[in-house]
């Protein structure tokens, strides 16, 4: 009589899953580190990590902590999903996966409240702007993104050139010695197409002039203003960004869970 041996092949974690959530974590904690690299580096060459104090000097937004910021959660995220994956542990799949899911909530109820309370985040905005105007020349990275901000929406402060009296250096009191008194940065003017050297001082006395006469020389209307009208001229594409990385997030969760499910049974099966 030949015996024949039946070989029952019990769960096994998926290949597939593991290695892909561990490529879509290699790339997100190589991003973060990079984003780490830059912020770092930005604070060296402006001297922060010899004066660790001077970050409280700064009266208006640092863009380099953005890049911190993000770049801190993506390394930590990204660490968490490759060793969780690579190493199948479980606790950092889990770690992962409720990290992103609680980003995901942060994002929604952030859009839901922007939605509702929109004339108050409006106010926060011209706050916001109005004390980055003051800080205008404090920090160098500020001013580009400021500069940045007015070329590329064709503004000029909050709610117009004049917001620019916040700022020290622009504000039209007589006691203000400045050469650039009662006029804006070169990033308010309105560019002359023929002009192939940018002129910095285009913004000089132009606050002297009639309103109308401003008109002819820089941008009149405000960021506030603008910013609202390319985000209804742009809602289309703003939208599917949101929705794409949405969907990146919810991606990355059900292929930790699929994961940690795939590793509880092979567990179990022991």
């Amino acid at each position: 009589m030949s015996g024949k041996h039946h070989h029952y092949k019990g769960p096994e974690v998926s290949c597939c899953v593991k290695y892909f959530l561990f490529g879509f974590n290699i790339i997100f904690w190589l991003l973060g580190a990079s984003f780490l690299a830059i912020g770092l580096w930005a604070w060296a060459e402006k001297g922060v990590l010899s004066n660790i104090s001077s970050i409280t000097d700064l009266g208006g937004f640092d863009p380099v902590w953005l890049f911190m910021v993000v770049g801190a959660v993506m390394f930590i995220l990204g660490f968490a999903g490759c060793i969780g994956a690579l190493r199948e542990n479980t606790h950092l799949l889990k770690f992962f996966s409720v990290f992103l899911g609680l980003i995901f909530f942060l994002e929604l109820t952030a859009g839901i409240l922007a939605f509702v309370f929109k004339d108050w985040i409006k106010d926060q905005l011209n706050f916001f702007i109005n004390n980055n105007v003051k800080a205008y020349r404090d920090d160098i990275d500020l001013q580009n993104l400021i500069d940045f901000a007015q070329e590329y929406w064709s503004c000029c402060g909050a709610h117009g050139p004049n917001d620019w009296n916040l700022n020290i250096y622009f504000n039209c009191t007589d006691m203000n010695p400045s050469r650039e008194r009662c006029g804006v940065p070169f990033s308010c003017c309105v560019k002359d197409p023929a002009e192939d050297v940018l002129n910095t001082q285009c913004g000089y006395d132009v606050r002297l002039k009639m309103e109308l006469d401003q008109q002819s020389f820089i941008y009149t209307k405000g960021c506030v203003g603008q910013f609202e009208k390319w985000l209804q001229d742009n809602l289309i594409v703003v939208a599917g960004i949101f929705v794409g990385v949405a969907l990146l997030q919810i991606f990355g969760i059900c292929l930790a869970q699929n994961l940690v499910s795939d590793i509880k049974a092979v567990k179990a099966n022991w």
